[in-house]
């Protein structure tokens, strides 16, 4: 057997083509090396960097404090104090219930809270802290910092809370905040708020949130592998929500609200000249401190039964018909389309009737006051002049002479919540009702009867408006610059003067329905009205309304201004149930006026 013979030259070749092979892939997979650092080190270079801070850097949300409330003299209304709550982080603690049931002793949790601890646990992430309890107690706070080592996970926290320093006087001005919830936090900008942050639910708190609430910071926090805090820095302060400084005389509301004793219903005094509200009162009101970290159930359970409905706002969602308080703006009217002139007399013979008709619209004394012009019928407020008056007119020229005043829509002012009202018209029933317009439902409108509903904020802006002989400054609860204007009737001064000298005769004239609160130290101007709670028969017109049982007395309403040569103060009450204007709801006028201009230097 012989042996193949060696040949050098192809072994060369063939070891030169494996070793350009070797090669090769050594340079491919330098090449893949390469190229995979320079896209991580190079081309992902920032995510990778974002990536790793993430781990070793955290960022937390500074919250930023909301905003205070003065009120014009700069009495602080609305403040935020130190609370501490607690917490734990369920990665840290062991069995939380268990935990939290031996906790019970120095911190006690209902069976609600319980649950809802139980509920939030299911869809918290257990490396983030849980909010157990809000608002402890110093005694609490200080019984769980001795035993605070025999809970791992559990911490409390300092945080500030909105308190408010006159929460009942104050409780439908200014509202309250609570936690945003689940649903407006869905929709909220998440630059600004939390999921347990803090919003105003109602008032002021709500209208001016943007500006309250501020803009939150940023803390940035660096931690080792092992978890502890390396440094902290402030990368973004936080930014506190604005001040507000309010129109509102915190004395005057006080002095207000008192005046109503333990009647309800509402009563505001704005300065005409301004259309600074100086204060708005809605009785009875509540504790708006109870709303802060959530109502009990027994506490709001309180509130929603009351018969007195203290959570309501009479102030900007009360409808009452304005009853004879329309009047001057009706004797108005009928200056203003020559329908009456100063010589115009009317002989009240107790009961007006349309022609044709047999009904009688009876007037509020038996057998009528006998001629009457125009300072009388205010000053003794006799219905029939006004029947025929609105009979003449017709509900469209009543209608568009009293829109301007803001009756029968928002008057805009700077708070949440208000009402439209509604100024009747031809237009309004086919609309809304589907029928068409009686005469007769003219005739009562003349004395604001009938489907006429206005709010107390409605009559303030118009009484303002009213008193300024035809200025227009808008209502406003938070001190701004505003723009006045007109009304767009030419009204003549000279008529202007012969309705408010009707209304010095209401209160000044021997025979004024609202004589009872003349003033020796200066003059008044005013208007007392009724509004109906229920239709009354032809035998129960001349009965007294006090002898009715107190649900079924009529509103009492008293309109007023002072002094009445230069107002600088207008003033609405309604008390409800209060039967008589001139007896109920006058002297609480009386008070609120006395207070503001005796305050006066």
């Amino acid at each position: 057997m012989s042996t193949p013979l060696k040949q050098p030259h192809i072994e060369r070749q063939i070891f030169q083509q494996r070793l350009w092979v070797a090669v090769l892939i050594v340079v491919l997979a330098f090449a893949v090396l390469i190229s995979r650092y320079f896209y991580l080190q190079v081309i992902n270079h920032s995510y990778y960097t974002q990536q790793a801070d993430k781990n070793r850097i955290k960022s937390n949300r500074i919250k930023a404090s909301r905003g205070l409330i003065y009120d014009r003299n700069g009495v602080l209304l609305a403040d935020n104090v130190t609370a501490y709550r607690l917490l734990v982080t369920p990665e840290k603690a062991g069995d939380i219930e268990q935990q939290i049931t031996a906790l019970s002793t120095i911190i006690p949790f209902t069976e609600k809270e319980r649950d809802d601890i139980r509920q939030q646990l299911q869809y918290n992430p257990i490396f983030k802290p849980l909010v157990l309890k809000d608002k402890l107690s110093d005694q609490q706070v200080a019984a769980f910092v001795v035993r605070q080592h025999q809970f791992p996970g559990f911490n409390t926290q300092a945080y500030l809370i909105r308190q408010y320093r006159y929460p009942i006087i104050l409780s439908h001005v200014i509202g309250y905040v609570g936690k945003i919830t689940e649903q407006a936090y869905l929709t909220a900008d998440k630059s600004m708020y939390a999921s347990d942050d803090y919003v105003g639910k109602t008032g002021l708190e709500k209208y001016y949130e943007n500006q309250l609430h501020g803009q939150p910071g940023t803390l940035r926090t660096v931690i080792n592998a092992q978890g502890k805090v390396l440094s902290k820095q402030i990368k973004q302060p936080p930014t506190n929500g604005e001040q507000l400084t309010l129109t509102i005389d915190l004395a005057l509301q006080q002095a207000a609200y008192e005046a109503f004793g333990d009647n309800s219903g509402s009563a505001i005094a704005v300065n005409p000249n301004t259309g600074e509200i100086l204060a708005m009162v809605s009785k009875p009101g509540f504790n708006s401190n109870l709303f802060i970290n959530g109502i009990s159930h027994a506490d709001y359970q309180q509130l929603t039964t009351s018969p007195d409905n203290p959570l309501f706002n009479r102030s900007i969602k009360g409808g009452y018909e304005p009853g004879s308080t329309i009047k001057p703006y009706m004797a108005l009217a009928g200056l203003f389309y020559d329908l009456i002139d100063k010589d115009y007399r009317y002989f009240s013979r107790g009961f007006f009737q349309l022609p044709g008709q047999e009904r009688k619209y009876h007037d509020w004394k038996r057998g009528g006051h006998g001629q009457v012009d125009i300072i009388n019928s205010l000053a003794e407020s006799v219905n029939v002049f006004y029947y025929d008056l609105a009979h003449r007119l017709g509900i469209d020229r009543i209608h568009d002479f009293l829109q301007p005043f803001g009756f029968g829509q928002i008057t805009g002012i700077d708070i949440s919540g208000e009402k439209k009202g509604i100024l009747p018209s031809r237009g309004w029933k086919r609309a809304f009702r589907n029928m068409v317009w009686f005469p007769g439902e003219t005739v009562i409108a003349g004395i604001g009867q009938g489907y006429f509903v206005i709010t107390p904020i409605q009559m303030a802006q118009a009484l303002a408006i009213f008193s300024a002989k035809g200025e227009v400054n808008p209502l406003h609860l938070v001190q701004q610059e505003i723009t006045s204007s007109r009304l767009p009737m030419d009204i003549k001064p000279a008529d202007w003067q012969m309705v408010h000298d009707g209304m010095i005769a209401v209160v000044n004239a021997p025979n004024g329905t609202g004589r009872s609160i003349r003033s020796d130290d200066y003059l008044i101007a005013g208007k007392s009205g009724t509004s109906q709670v229920y239709g009354k028969s032809e035998e129960d017109i001349y009965k007294k309304s006090e002898d009715l049982p107190k649900e079924l007395r009529n509103h009492a309403l008293f309109i007023a201004f002072a002094p009445a040569e230069q107002p600088q103060i207008s003033v609405v009450v309604v008390a409800e149930h209060g039967s008589s204007g001139s007896k109920a709801a006058a002297p609480i006028a009386k008070e609120i006026i006395d207070a503001y201009l005796n305050m006066k230097p």
